[in-house]
């Protein structure tokens, strides 16, 4: 229940009827993987493979517990976002959003805010530090990324300047960072025993 506070008495209101479907942020299961790549191949096409990112990208993980889906009522898959560890400079760690995707039939709804407010609060209880994305900077500008934290980072391919931007999630996280960014070292496969 709400109350109207432009009267001079608290009345209860109604809340107003949702046009919004119902969607749920989950943890991304294997099962997901068709139809999240046929919503990455929507919203990017094939020349997602040759961006720069993809190089950081490559034979790894999304870091743990940081690949999330969101689906609808129906389940059907709507939105996706990663984030994959690296190091932002020589060995200071940190994490690589991206790629952020939303059905083109979802886009209206705010959908990609809430992946990348639920993907960035994750990482922050998680005990990350920092995030790096290249991206449009007036829309990652309101989740606080900014250009001045990337200055003296260089990525493993080209890339606009003005679209490279990282994020404190901890002060000073990324206070004197240069140099390479580079992939962390894949996550080796383990094989178990097998019984007797």
């Amino acid at each position: 229940m709400t109350f109207d506070l432009h009267r001079t008495f608290l009345a209860p209101v109604a809340p107003a009827p949702s046009t919004r479907p119902a969607l749920a942020i989950l943890d991304e299961t294997p099962a997901d993987f068709p139809a999240r790549e046929a919503l990455l191949d929507a919203a990017f096409g094939p020349g997602r493979f040759l961006k720069t990112c993809e190089r950081l990208r490559e034979g790894r993980k999304p870091a743990s517990g940081l690949a999330l889906v969101a689906k609808d009522d129906e389940g059907e898959l709507i939105a996706t976002i990663r984030l994959w560890p690296i190091f932002a400079g020589g060995r200071r760690p940190a994490l690589l959003l991206g790629p952020l995707a939303v059905a083109e039939h979802a886009r209206s709804l705010g959908l990609g805010a809430q992946m990348i407010r639920a993907s960035l609060a994750r990482a922050r209880a998680l005990g990350h530090r920092a995030v790096l994305l290249v991206g449009d900077e007036p829309y990652y500008r309101r989740f606080g990324f900014a250009q001045r934290f990337t200055e003296k980072l260089i990525l493993p391919g080209p890339v606009e300047r003005a679209r490279f931007l990282g994020l404190e999630l901890a002060a000073g996280a990324l206070e004197g960072a240069k140099g390479r960014v580079s992939a962390a070292p894949p996550i080796p496969s383990v094989t178990l025993p097998r019984a007797a």
